[in-house]
């Protein structure tokens, strides 16, 4: 498959590059979706993708560097969601459990729409490397400072323990995490409403929701 990359490359260098790198990131979808990081070679990726190696190492540098860009893709586009939710009409008439609800409805249903990249996300980056940690490490960083945000503004309709939450939410988003593992491991997956209501039930104790029920 790989051969057919001189025929790809007669189009504009820009325009062949980016299909490169989409056929490089489907390709890895699939196989460290399905497969697996750790069974799943350089060569088998490229052979999927139809590209040569030297185009995966171009263009990410390793195996490794495909697996933090397709996990950068999906993560992002969880966050989106999430940022999309929080925009909605009418969000700031919605109680707390309302708000953290919506967030985790639009974050679980981005983020598990396809399994394998579910599986990729919380599963196969887990204890790869010192770099794919760090990744994952400012990952959470990100998401502390988003949800954060979310609690002092419960905080301050008097929705939530007037407190610091900061360290609270740093738990919560490594407790998302694991729970997105477990289900991401289950060979039954379980429907989206019921994951992000766990999430919801979560997030809703830690921060002492005076609303809770």
């Amino acid at each position: 498959m790989a051969d057919s990359w001189t025929v790809q490359r007669t189009g504009p260098g820009d325009a062949a590059r980016t299909q490169a790198r989409e056929q490089l990131l489907e390709a890895a979808r699939e196989l460290y979706g399905v497969n697996g990081y750790r069974a799943t070679a350089e060569h088998d990726v490229c052979e999927a993708a139809g590209v040569p190696v030297e185009v995966l190492r171009q263009e990410y540098g390793s195996r490794e560097g495909l697996l933090i860009a397709l996990h950068n893709r999906v993560t992002t586009t969880g966050l989106r969601a999430a940022e999309r939710a929080l925009l909605t009409d009418g969000i700031d008439d919605c109680s707390i459990e309302e708000r953290v609800r919506l967030l985790f409805d639009a974050y679980v249903e981005a983020v598990t729409g396809d399994p394998r990249e579910a599986r990729v996300t919380f599963v196969e980056v887990l204890g790869v490397s010192a770099v794919v940690d760090e990744h994952c490490k400012l990952w959470r960083a990100l998401w502390t400072e988003f949800l954060t945000g979310e609690a002092e503004r419960a905080v301050d309709r008097g929705e939530a323990e007037d407190r610091d939450h900061r360290v609270d939410v740093m738990v919560m988003v490594g407790t998302v995490h694991e729970l997105m593992a477990h289900h991401a491991r289950r060979c039954r997956r379980a429907r989206p409403g019921e994951v992000s209501g766990e999430l919801t039930q979560l997030a809703l104790t830690m921060l002492g929701s005076q609303r809770s029920g």
